[in-house]
């Protein structure tokens, strides 16, 4: 066979590799284009009026949120007031959610580890209106693709957008509500901080505090320090919960402090009692009427439990600058005429060439 008999061979054998090639390709890209566009995308948007909703992220405890009246609440994993705005945020994120591509048709047991849809990874929710279930999905990873989701009753595994997964992965205490108290600080007219070797007591006369200890004024007296306990304790809110634990556990059968915030004209009062440590620096407490062991950030903790000086100036407050004074020198009181003790020639006139 010829050289260039050789060389034709060569092209025609490419040629039709290459055919083959793109035959195959085009064949397959048909084959998915198909398969998505002829699968039905489930409708996972959730209704309008949504009454409860399930959280079971991984392995932790299922969270489960119910509206009574116009109010969310938590029932799992305790029952509490919820925190409203973060069950808002949650409800409209699941009516802005929408499939927009088949990546598995049909899910097998490996598909299903390589996306994250196991018990341990998955974040399953469940809502519910009227007592019907309205929508079922577990979200999975998210990758270039988007966010993995998978719908009960369906074998797929879809890309679906709108989700934010933070509104979903919050620990229990995310969705409960923190608050404590809330008041103006304007409208306190007393406060009494009482520990077990005595107590602070301070009043306000139109807009100046007085303060007390053991029921003899406080000397050097700092009101603005008042004004900062009060502006301490006006927004109270929780950093954590103490559920599952005792008075006894938290100090709060004999506690460290107990705070008593009056307001004017009769508008009522607040009392809180402080206990022990809870982590860091932060404190247990306890409002007065509910049996919720908070635990209360350091910052009002420390107010709670402050010794009398924390309420004074300090003593040398409102001095004026030190008195300077020229140092003594030997031989120069005062500077007279002639400077004694300065060395020869010095203190006297211009030399007038004699010595003089």
């Amino acid at each position: 066979m010829s050289q260039s008999t050789k060389l034709y061979a060569g092209v025609v054998v490419l040629a039709a590799l290459g055919g083959a090639i793109y035959y195959a390709k085009n064949k397959d890209a048909q084959i998915g284009t198909s398969s998505t566009t002829s699968a039905e995308l489930p409708e996972i948007k959730a209704p309008d009026e949504l009454d409860k909703i399930s959280v079971k992220n991984g392995e932790k405890d299922e969270i489960v949120l119910e509206k009574k009246g116009e109010q969310w609440t938590m029932t799992k994993p305790v029952e509490a007031a919820a925190n409203q705005g973060n069950v808002d945020q949650l409800v409209k994120n699941l009516k802005d959610l929408k499939a927009k591509e088949v990546i598995v048709s049909a899910a097998s047991d490996e598909s299903k580890k390589d996306y994250d849809f196991v018990p341990e990874k998955g974040v399953h929710v469940v809502a519910y209106k009227g007592g019907d279930k309205k929508l079922d999905l577990t979200f999975g990873s998210s990758g270039m693709r988007g966010q993995m989701a998978m719908v009960d009753g369906k074998p797929g595994i879809y890309a679906v957008t709108g989700y934010s997964s933070y509104l979903y992965t919050r620990e229990a205490k995310g969705f409960r509500d923190t608050e404590i108290l809330k008041f103006d600080d304007q409208n306190a007219n007393g406060i009494v901080i009482e520990k077990k070797d005595g107590a602070l007591s301070f009043t306000k006369e139109g807009d100046k505090w007085s303060g007390s200890w053991k029921g003899r004024p406080i000397e050097r007296f700092d009101e603005e320090k008042v004004k900062d306990a009060v502006r301490a304790f006006k927004s109270l809110t929780a950093d954590d919960f103490g559920d599952g634990k005792t008075a006894a556990d938290t100090g709060l059968d004999a506690p460290d402090a107990t705070v008593t915030i009056q307001l004017k004209d009769n508008a009522g009062k607040f009392v809180v009692k402080v206990g022990k440590t809870s982590t860091g620096t932060n404190r247990w407490a306890m409002k007065e009427g509910s049996d919720t062991i908070y635990s209360i950030p350091s910052y009002s903790a420390d107010w709670a439990t402050a010794e009398v000086s924390k309420f004074q100036k300090s003593p040398d407050a409102g001095a004026g600058p030190a008195k300077l004074e020229m140092p003594s020198m030997p031989g120069m009181p005062g500077m007279p005429p002639g400077m004694p003790g300065m060395p020869h020639g010095m203190g006297h006139g211009p030399d007038d060439g004699h010595g003089h």
